[in-house]
């Protein structure tokens, strides 16, 4: 895989603190997306909100506008992690749907494929500008328009699964399964919108836990234990 997108939990940033940041976990994808880069591979990183924020969960507040606070938690996420790979010693930079003064570069196609070429890791924050639509979806729409090779899914949890592994201890974890069976099954890989839109457009999708050792080296390294979601 030449070009891959590389979607980032909320949940799994924070760690073991479970809100927030922990260093120790970024520094460790910063090193592992490093040894990727130096090897030629382009990486793209959409971040989710969770660690800050998760405005569905909210009953008082307007939807769109929880919408809104979410993301700029992920602006937010994608700032810190995009420095922490600078000291990581890479180049990166930032787009978002909407201007964010002098802290993102507005999105475009040909800006974020002129970044990547140039060698630079490129964080897509604030999801699709829009209400209503989740990371998940705002990954899926910029892995398919910088025509990425497979969006990798680095989540607090370690694949797809039958039902839910928190609540079902018997829950049973899938080594492969195809896209359509996600739909059908109405499985939690990514949310329904992000799903079509992977069936529709063949991206295929790599789900895996980010706290196992080394999950995205070895991932694109094609040893990994997770679930191949295929189209």
């Amino acid at each position: 895989m030449k070009r891959v997108l590389l979607k980032l939990s909320g949940e799994a940033l924070a760690g073991d603190k479970k809100t927030g940041f922990d260093e120790a976990t970024c520094m460790g994808v910063a090193r592992q997306v490093k040894s990727l880069v130096d090897e030629g591979h382009q990486v793209a990183v959409v971040t989710g909100g969770g660690n800050f924020w998760r405005g569905r969960t909210s009953e008082t507040i307007d939807r769109t506008k929880a919408d809104q606070i979410g993301m700029l938690a992920t602006v937010m996420n994608c700032i810190y992690v995009s420095d922490i790979f600078r000291h990581a010693g890479m180049r990166t930079e930032v787009f978002t749907p909407f201007v964010c003064g002098a802290f993102t570069s507005l999105f475009s196609k040909d800006a974020a494929l002129e970044a990547l070429n140039a060698g630079k890791v490129v964080f897509f924050a604030g999801g699709t500008g829009h209400p209503y639509f989740s990371t998940d979806t705002g990954a899926v729409l910029r892995a398919i328009e910088i025509e990425a090779d497979a969006m990798l899914l680095a989540k607090a949890i370690d694949g797809v699964y039958d039902s839910d592994p928190k609540k079902n201890p018997q829950a049973k974890k899938f080594d492969e399964i195809s896209i359509q069976e996600v739909i059908d099954r109405k499985l939690a890989a990514v949310d329904m919108t992000a799903s079509i839109l992977c069936m529709e457009n063949k991206m295929p999708m790599l789900v895996f836990g980010l706290n196992e050792e080394n999950s995205i080296v070895r991932t694109m390294g094609g040893h990994f234990n997770g679930t191949k979601v295929t189209v």
